[in-house]
């Protein structure tokens, strides 16, 4: 990390930590000990102070101050702890952010008490009515948080356990047809931002926070084969590796500014993030009057397609990264039944004695 700030001064000391001080302006011989490091939430403000010469106090965090055996006080000790594992490697910041605006709404009343009873939690459940998928979210993440507490003596039991799901999962994102790409490429021309993210998703069946980092640095020769060699960023995926196919390489060498990725946004810069790659996918498809399509779908077409050329469960986890059979299954589940719905129906017109 750059430190450039007028008057820090970084010590370590003996023990082997560091700590920093800081110069006040125009006061070259004095020194202020600041509590907070470059990069921790609280070190601008402390900086500031020190520069003008005020020796900062030690901000105490949301857990401090909020009032024990409370459910405030329990969200703020999670999301404390999240914050830890973020900063460790070990949960992803994607995962904190999610915590975060579903369990906020028990900071409404910070000041109950952290033992939710069953009833109440399901009547919090029955008002996300809705929108049932964030209300079973909702009841996952309180869980999930309930047993980091029993775990840690701070409660006694999880209520959130067994409390009966009320969300009924469709089909998902539709997915993409011949016809649909066609169209987002007559709106989208060779060259630009949407046509290359397209094609990446098109011909690798990538998910959409894998734009996000796939560039030139992942191409590689395999047995004389160019190919792509990546581990996708969502948790527990398996390496994938595949060909880099001419249409893809075409696409992606033909816009006249290129990056460190394949998708670029303004000044050559990667997107920032899934989430704004994801937004802005979706407003590409609405200006090619695709309003109903995201790019979920893409990888979703794609594994249908594979089906119904016959490709098997195996076959389509290697191409799509999937580590378990049962997540491909869930993109193949129509095309297998339609297959045999075909074969079952041709026997009995052939059997049949009917009529």
């Amino acid at each position: 990390m750059k430190i450039d700030y007028p008057g820090l001064i970084r010590q370590e000391l003996p023990s082997g930590s560091v700590i920093y001080r800081v110069r006040p302006k125009n006061q070259h011989s004095k020194r202020v000990q600041l509590y907070a490091s470059p990069g921790d939430p609280d070190f601008s403000r402390q900086y500031d102070l020190a520069r003008k010469g005020i020796k900062p106090d030690i901000q105490k965090k949301p857990s401090e101050q909020a009032m024990p055996e409370t459910i405030g006080w329990l969200v703020h000790a999670y999301f404390e702890y999240l914050e830890e594992r973020v900063k460790a490697g070990t949960t992803s910041a994607k995962t904190l952010k999610k915590k975060r605006n579903l369990l906020n709404r028990l900071l409404k009343k910070p000041d109950k008490k952290m033992q939710i009873p069953r009833e109440k939690l399901i009547g919090m459940q029955d008002g996300m009515g809705s929108t049932p998928a964030q209300a079973d979210a909702f009841i996952e993440a309180v869980g999930v948080m309930f047993d980091w507490g029993v775990d840690r003596k701070y409660l006694k039991e999880n209520t959130a356990r067994g409390i009966k799901s009320v969300y009924r999962k469709g089909d998902g994102a539709t997915p993409w047809k011949a016809d649909d790409v066609k169209a987002f490429f007559a709106k989208h021309k060779a060259g630009s931002t949407p046509h290359v993210a397209m094609s990446v998703l098109l011909w690798t069946g990538c998910r959409i926070e894998d734009l996000t980092m796939l560039g030139p640095s992942f191409e590689c020769v395999i047995d004389g084969v160019e190919a792509l060699r990546w581990i996708p960023m969502k948790k527990g995926s398996t390496e994938v590796c595949i060909p880099f196919l001419d249409p893809l390489k075409v696409a992606v060498r033909a816009p006249t500014i290129l990056g460190t990725t394949y998708v670029i946004r303004r000044g050559a810069k990667a997107y920032a993030s899934g989430d704004a790659m994801s937004a802005m996918f979706k407003r590409w498809c609405v200006d090619a009057n695709l309003g109903h399509l995201s790019a979920h779908g893409v990888r979703k077409g794609l594994a249908e397609v594979l089906a119904e050329l016959g490709c098997s469960q195996y076959e389509i986890m290697a191409i799509l990264g999937h580590s378990e059979a049962k997540t491909s299954e869930v993109y193949t589940r129509r095309v297998e039944r339609w297959n045999l719905a075909k074969t079952a129906l041709s026997r009995v017109n052939t059997n049949s004695s009917w009529g």
